[in-house]
């Protein structure tokens, strides 16, 4: 079901001197009709239309070369578009310079200075606006204390690991107090573990200022945990844009279905009102204006993975098909299952606690919920 929030964007907040959090007033970004080719066939940006809300976790996510860093450097200042409008607020900053953006980039590589201490990198962006010296020491301290830099702050960069840099890199770009802040894939360096910490922590400190972030990055998990919305992209185009959950469970395309996790697709040959003739077999979807669109003949039925369920061969369940058992991976929490059906091959992942799963040459029947099948166009916008 489609997830949409009805609820005000939080208010955006300044540091006080303790490390406490004030309103002030946040920006949305909009970016019309944005095109943008280097050189004459490769395109970057294809005409994107996009609004960010004001105090919103706002994602590019996508493959390598689909246009997401090219769109991030122009919300920077880094690059110009070709045509196309952007503005921030109500004011116009198409052409305006990085430094009068009121915009601040977290990088990938942290791009701090190693031979500096930690107070004195945080110092820099407002020693370079000409913040007052009283200023900047008290806005440093205050944003030591709301990241939780403690003993860090007198260290040299060059003394800290991974974590504790991209943390500092984080800080020094809050001390600025922009507008916008634009992160470029500044978790990829980093190991699972710590990658899933600074996760939560980046979360939390965007929710508790309220101040518009847009996150780029590669990853589909990472997307999902963190972004109040997400825009997925390809080719230079937008495919679809909408919350977590939507995104995954209605996508708008095949293109999206495939790049946001397992997806069993397979062809529709015909259609019956809400039943579907596919290479499975016939199934019946729940059509109650769920999905995308109306199915028709040629479109795709997405069954994902985990909404499959495996039940004895004898036992009858909803959209139950014959199906047999090729193959069986252990995943800890849960078991990966390649299963024949019909005349078709169908991934399932079935949760390990409390039940006897079948094994390899077993016969069952795989079931599926009519409200979990979901329709989708082989090609954006069809």
């Amino acid at each position: 079901m489609s997830e949409t929030s009805t609820a005000s964007p939080p208010a955006r907040q300044r540091l006080t001197e303790h490390g406490q959090a004030t309103p002030r007033p946040a920006a949305a970004i909009a970016l019309e009709g944005l095109h943008k080719r280097f050189g004459p066939e490769s395109v970057a940006l294809d005409g994107v239309d996009l609004t960010i809300r004001e105090g919103e976790f706002f994602t590019l996510l996508g493959p390598s070369g689909c246009g997401k860093t090219t769109l991030l450097r122009i919300l920077a200042g880094l690059e110009s578009p070709d045509a196309g409008r952007l503005t921030l607020g109500e004011r116009d900053i198409t052409r305006v310079p990085p430094h009068r953006r009121s915009v601040n980039t977290v990088f990938q590589s942290y791009a701090l200075f190693p031979h500096l201490s930690v107070r004195d990198n945080l110092a820099f962006g407002l020693r370079m606006q000409g913040v007052a010296r009283a200023e900047r020491e008290s806005r440093v301290a205050e944003i030591a204390r709301f990241i939780k830099l403690g003993e860090l702050i007198e260290r040299r960069v060059d003394q800290l690991s991974g974590g504790q840099r991209q943390r500092i890199a984080l800080a020094r770009a809050l001390v600025c107090e922009p507008d916008v802040l634009l992160l470029d894939e500044p978790l990829s360096a980093l190991d699972a573990g710590l990658r899933g910490q600074l996760q939560v922590e980046l979360k939390r400190v965007q929710a508790r200022l309220g101040m518009t972030f847009l996150f780029v990055t590669h990853d589909q998990q990472e997307a999902m945990v963190m972004s109040d919305r997400i825009a997925v992209l390809d080719g230079g185009s937008i495919q679809q844009v909408g919350a977590p959950r939507e995104i995954y469970e209605r996508p708008a395309n095949a293109f999206v279905a495939r790049f946001m996790g397992h997806a069993n697709l397979f062809p529709i040959l015909s259609r019956d009102g809400a039943r579907l003739t596919t290479a499975l077999g016939t199934l019946t979807a729940e059509l109650d204006g769920t999905q995308p669109r109306a199915p028709r003949a040629g479109d795709l039925l997405l069954l994902r993975p985990e909404t499959i369920d495996l039940l004895p061969p004898d036992q009858a369940g909803p959209n139950g098909l014959s199906g047999r058992v090729t193959d069986r991976l252990y995943r800890g929490s849960h078991a990966e299952y390649r299963l024949a059906v019909g005349d078709a091959e169908l991934q399932a992942m079935v949760n390990n606690r409390g039940r006897e799963l079948p094994g390899v040459g077993d016969r069952v029947c795989v079931s599926v919920a009519a409200e979990d099948l979901v329709t989708v166009s082989e090609e954006a916008g069809a």
